[in-house]
């Protein structure tokens, strides 16, 4: 096989789903309408939050900023994807998809840093109910918000200087529907165990910190919840915590299948099923979680809606 250097790197090939030319309509619509349904329900949680005072809480400054970042994540992939389809082509240049991976990796360690923060911001609200407003005042939740997108930028441009440094062959089929970096590193001609040390300990570090942060703080919020004497104490402080919770759940148990899957399978198919589930279908399941057990969110909502119909029926 020829040797590349990332210079002269010819195009990749995305071989995430079937190529039948049958199925190529099916495939187009199912990512459309998850793709639309993810911002359109994203982009309630954001305005729902914006326009309600009641909603301007830590709690719900987060889940805005998780918002914002699962309607990147999804118009990082989805877009790209569609087009190829459109164009019935499976190409994507070397130079769009080391950014597509930039980008893959940034909003994807922003969401777990953020689903930590908000674990973070539950474990105070709870464990320590007296101090939450001192403790959690608007500067801090800007640091912890801005700190997140600072450490995962770095995080993200580490990968992408280090793919920059590996040379490839000619045979660039990346069996998934966008650049990741795991398959990346994979393809690579050249030496790659300092890439795969970086890699591994990234994750390690970001992805089992995190999870170590999360569990940690829900140990102590179920230990002060036992505590509440009152039944109708402990149902509402569990309440603040089961959306959140399902998410962290949903999350870090569907990139765990990635991992598994694409340990134990080099299938296309199966690689990108298990990708579609923490990169499309988790973003877009996150509004409906929010809003189905969150009573102020579904006030906010009803809300906005009940203003937005008013001023149609004006105009």
């Amino acid at each position: 096989m020829k040797l590349e250097n990332a210079s002269q790197a010819p195009d990749f090939l995305l071989q995430g789903f079937p190529s039948e030319p049958e199925l190529q309509p099916i495939i187009f619509v199912l990512f459309l309408s998850m793709y639309l349904i993810t911002i359109f329900g994203n982009l309630l949680i954001i305005l729902a939050v914006i326009s309600d005072p009641h909603l301007h809480t830590p709690m719900y400054f987060f889940l805005s900023n998780l918002s914002f970042v699962d309607i990147d994540f999804t118009s990082t992939t989805i877009p790209k994807m569609l087009a190829n389809i459109q164009m019935h082509s499976k190409a994507i240049t070397y130079k769009a998809c080391l950014t597509q991976m930039y980008f893959v990796i940034l909003f994807a360690v922003l969401d777990i840093f953020l689903l930590t923060v908000m674990a973070y911001d539950r474990f105070v609200a709870i464990c320590h109910p007296l101090h939450y407003t001192v403790i959690m005042n608007p500067q801090l939740c800007r640091q912890l918000v801005l700190g997140s997108w600072v450490t995962s930028a770095l995080n993200s441009l580490l990968h992408c200087l280090m793919t920059l440094r590996m040379s490839f062959c000619t045979d660039l089929e990346i069996p998934n529907f966008f650049c990741e970096l795991k398959p990346i590193v994979q393809l690579a001609c050249s030496d790659t165990l300092i890439n795969n040390v970086v890699m591994y300990s990234a994750a390690v570090v970001v992805a089992g910190g995190s999870l170590v942060g999360i569990l940690y703080s829900y140990s102590k919020i179920v230990s002060s919840i036992l505590r509440i004497s009152s039944a109708q104490g402990k149902y509402k402080a569990f309440s603040t915590c089961a959306s959140h919770l399902s998410v962290v759940s949903l999350f870090f148990c569907t990139v765990l299948g990635v991992y598994l899957s694409s340990a134990a399978t080099h299938n296309s198919l199966s690689s990108s099923i298990a990708s579609v589930m923490y990169a499309v279908v988790t973003p877009m399941l996150n509004p409906f979680i929010y809003s189905l057990r969150n009573k102020d969110i579904k006030r906010a909502l009803r809300a906005l809606l009940a203003k937005g119909s008013t001023k149609v029926q004006g105009s």
